[in-house]
């Protein structure tokens, strides 16, 4: 026995007080508290602090390492990771037993298992999210050059992102970093999450005594599939003509569309200088909560920011003042006057864990209210709409609204 070497990052607690001396499986301690999380292979355990919840995962030495150093490359990333906090070695033990070390990391906010989302012996109406959500988040990783390795529906967890779904990768123990994958590294990365996700939904249709043939086990096919749509859209090289620049534009919005940022685009003649080859180098898929933030300083998921910046704007056009500091009056007047005290009153009455989220739901609702009538709503009037309803989250058979009139 003896006293861990901790290495913990500042804005954190020390985490001295926990009993490093046993196994995460002995500890009986006042910090512990349950929460929700999906099937681990390793040990984990979850602590309160003044500072938040974070989360406890034992580990040989040279997984802790590895999975701490990958967590701390994607949190410049990417948005939908586990961000790591502390690293924890028990010198006095054998560096290969799954005790030796430890990562900590901040428990996702308002997120859940895939078991929350199953219907019957598959995903019902959140199928189309779920496909989406994974499939989005291999895409983010793959292109800063992560193999996962791993990649399954228990290695990630889940949040509500306006009327999508949001997946955040959680283990990273089996990753690689790489400055670029092969085609070959890609199609083995998703081989994997394939033979892992068949076996998830066999799993769950056996638990519940459905025949295996009800098992959506071709869900990772389709994950694949849509994988391959937007790898090919991030991706694909364009060739135009000199009097083609609107084009340049375009695919700009079609990729900022999807949430991710462009970091710069590649230009170079094609066919005797009569044609333009336009590769575009994308970044992260943070383009709508980055925008939300430097304008707003509001936190929030990618399609959360995406919703909520369109009312802002609707707002600011209502306004009239394209000019710079026009915007910025707006901008302010926008937060303190209508974003600020919804999200009090949401806080107040609403029945959900996660504000910015039932901020989308209720910016959902008016334009609901707003489309029947065929003219704007009253943010109050839509506000107390949404409350006699009961608030009413977004139907997962409809896609979420565009422009958030009212």
């Amino acid at each position: 026995m003896g006293t861990p070497k901790l290495q913990i990052r500042p804005d954190n607690p020390d985490f001295l007080d926990l009993p490093w001396e046993s196994p995460l499986d002995d500890w009986q301690h006042e910090r512990l508290v349950e929460m929700p999380t999906g099937v681990h292979r390793h040990p984990v355990a979850f602590v309160a602090y003044d500072e938040g919840i974070y989360a406890i995962k034992e580990l040989s030495r040279r997984l802790a390492n590895n999975e701490y150093r990958v967590l701390r490359f994607l949190e410049e990333q990417s948005h939908r990771t586990a961000r790591p906090v502390g690293l924890v070695e028990r010198d006095w033990m054998d560096p290969h037993d799954e005790g030796a070390s430890a990562v900590i990391t901040r428990y996702v906010d308002h997120s859940f298992p895939y078991r929350r989302l199953v219907s019957g012996a598959g995903f019902g109406e959140r199928r189309t999210q779920m496909l989406d959500a994974l499939a989005g988040l291999l895409v983010e990783l793959h292109m800063v050059g992560l193999y996962w390795g791993d990649c399954s529906l228990s290695n990630v967890l889940y949040r509500f992102d306006a009327g999508e779904i949001e997946a955040i990768m959680i283990d990273g123990e089996t990753s690689e970093l790489h400055a670029s994958l092969s085609d070959g590294q890609r199609r083995g990365d998703i081989e994997v999450m394939k033979e892992n996700v068949a076996g998830e939904m066999t799993d769950i249709a056996a638990e519940i005594g459905e025949d295996l043939d009800a098992a959506d086990i071709g869900l990772g096919v389709d994950i694949e599939r849509r994988y391959d749509a937007l790898w090919t859209e991030l991706t694909s090289e364009l060739l135009i003509t000199r009097d083609d620049a609107y084009r340049i534009r375009e695919r700009i919005a079609r990729i900022n569309d999807l949430g991710f940022s462009v970091d710069d685009i590649e230009m170079t003649p094609a066919e005797g200088g009569n044609l333009v080859r336009m590769v575009t180098h994308v970044g992260g898929r943070t383009f709508n909560s980055d925008t939300l933030r430097q304008r707003t300083g509001i936190d929030a998921s990618e399609n959360q920011a995406k919703l909520i910046l369109s009312d802002l704007n609707y707002y600011l056009a209502k306004d009239g003042d394209v000019s710079a500091t026009g915007k910025s009056v707006g901008t302010f007047k926008w937060l303190t006057g209508r974003y600020e005290p919804h999200v009090r009153l949401i806080r107040e009455r609403w029945h959900g864990e996660d504000p910015v989220q039932g901020y989308c739901d209720y910016l959902n609702h008016r334009v609901a209210l707003a489309s029947a009538r065929g003219s704007d709503v009253e943010p109050e009037e839509a506000f107390r709409s949404w409350e006699a309803a009961g608030f009413p989250g977004f139907d997962p058979n409809s896609a979420p609204p565009v422009v958030a009139g009212g």
